[in-house]
Parts: C-alpha cells; sequence; structure tokens
C-alpha cells in the first residue's frame, strides 16, 4: 500500500516530518537567542551535554508517529527553562559556579610541570604537547606558567626569555614572569590565591580602602600582580 496523501498531495509522514523540522529549528533558534553567546563560545561539559540533548530531542521526533509538534515544543521549552536557571544561579553564585563549570587547573608552574594535576585533570604529555603548540609554544621549557580552562582550552605565559620580541635581541634586562592572582570575584575573598601570595585579609582590606572600598562584597574583581598596584574593579 502506498502512503496516504495529505490534501497538498504529499505524503502525510512527509508533510510531519517538515513541519516539525521547521518548527525545532525555529524554536532551538529561539532558544541559543534567549540563552546567549556563551552558550556557543564558552563551550563547557554541561552546554555539550545539553547541546547533544536538545539535538536528540527534535531528531527523535521526526522518525516518531506518537510525537506530535506540541510535545516537541514542550520538550525543548522545558529543557531550555533548565538551562536557564542553571544559568542564572551560575551567574549569582561562584560556588554554583565552580560546581557546574568547574576552575581552572596550573598545570605548568615556573616552567615545571605538575604531574598531579595532569593526572586528576585525565590529561597526558602527548595532550599537553597539543596544546602548548596550539599556543606557538613547541617546547615545554619556553613555558613559564599554563592554565587547563573549565572548557578544556589552554592558557598560557611564556617566559621573558622566549617572549615574541625577544629581549637579548634589543638587550634588555629580562624582567620576571609572575602569574596574576585573582583575590576577590563576586564580592568574595579567595583566600587560598591569598595564602599563595603570601598575604592576609587584613592586608587586602588595606588595598581595597585606598581604592575607595569599604568592603570586599563591594568589589566585582581584584587581581593581584607581583610589584605592581592591586587592580580592583566595583560593580558600576
Amino acid at each position: 500500500m502506498g502512503s496516504s496523501l495529505s490534501k497538498g498531495g504529499f505524503p502525510v509522514e512527509y508533510t510531519s516530518i517538515a513541519v516539525e523540522l521547521i518548527v525545532g529549528y525555529f524554536a532551538l533558534l529561539i532558544l541559543t537567542k534567549v540563552l546567549g553567546k556563551t552558550q556557543i563560545t564558552q563551550i563547557s561539559a554541561f552546554d555539550f551535554i545539553s547541546a547533544l540533548i536538545l539535538g536528540e530531542l527534535v531528531g527523535n521526533s521526526l522518525y516518531d508517529d506518537k510525537i506530535s509538534v506540541f510535545q516537541v515544543l514542550t520538550a525543548i521549552l522545558i529543557w531550555g527553562a533548565l538551562i536557564f536557571v542553571t544559568e542564572f544561579f551560575t551567574q549569582k553564585s561562584r560556588k554554583f559556579r565552580h560546581l557546574m563549570e568547574g576552575t581552572p587547573a596550573i598545570v605548568i608552574n615556573k616552567g615545571i610541570i605538575n604531574y598531579n594535576v595532569l593526572k586528576k585533570n585525565h590529561l597526558d604529555l602527548n595532550q599537553l604537547q597539543h596544546l602548548l603548540r596550539a599556543k606557538d609554544i613547541f617546547s615545554v621549557k619556553e613555558c613559564e606558567y599554563a592554565l587547563l580552562e573549565s572548557n578544556g582550552t589552554l592558557s598560557v605565559i611564556k617566559k621573558p626569555l622566549y617572549d615574541q620580541v625577544q629581549r637579548q635581541d634589543l638587550s634588555l634586562p629580562l624582567k620576571k614572569a609572575t602569574l596574576p592572582m585573582s583575590l576577590i570575584m563576586d564580592g568574595e575573598i579567595l583566600y587560598d590565591n591569598l595564602k599563595i601570595v603570601g598575604e592576609d585579609d587584613r592586608w587586602l582590606q588595606a588595598e581595597i580602602s585606598m581604592q575607595g572600598f569599604t568592603s570586599p562584597k563591594d568589589v566585582l574583581f581584584a587581581e593581584w600582580t607581583e610589584n605592581e598596584p592591586l587592580l580592583v574593579q566595583g560593580y558600576e
């Protein structure tokens, strides 16, 4: 038996697939616009899972006659709402953000590969070398610091000797490479980082007071760099 025809002369199943595909396309397009560009430019493990599930919701509906267009829209809206709520809490809570998105890990510290950090992040030396080459570093000895970001990319600071404009070519004195440390984020003091730089909260309070802030809660972001003034930024 042949396929039943719609009023326009097309088989019903093809018409249904076309309608569901068009509706799913525009629903996902609108959802992407609502959630923002970070879903694309800064994809995390959670974002990757979200993309897979949304694709499955639309893909499975195309070949299941029992699923209607409205059921597809309902599933997309519910999942989109879950993503939106998750993103809302990651913006509001630093602890929740760390839980969902993870934190950067220092895999090379002062030119030394941190094996324990590599092992913890399931990264082998070949993968590390690949990530370094993507940053135009073809030897580990050229790298002073390397941070594995939560989205899997690598951020690096080269040793001064291997800067793009090499100081020995200009007969300039070498400048010690330092790793900037975030001391305040979203109004919260990062005590682990404060301990690394060898200071305490009283010193930090004095530093932000000199820049017109009465409390760390008034500070959006504060960054320490050795031998430089503390960078402090408020919410405005």
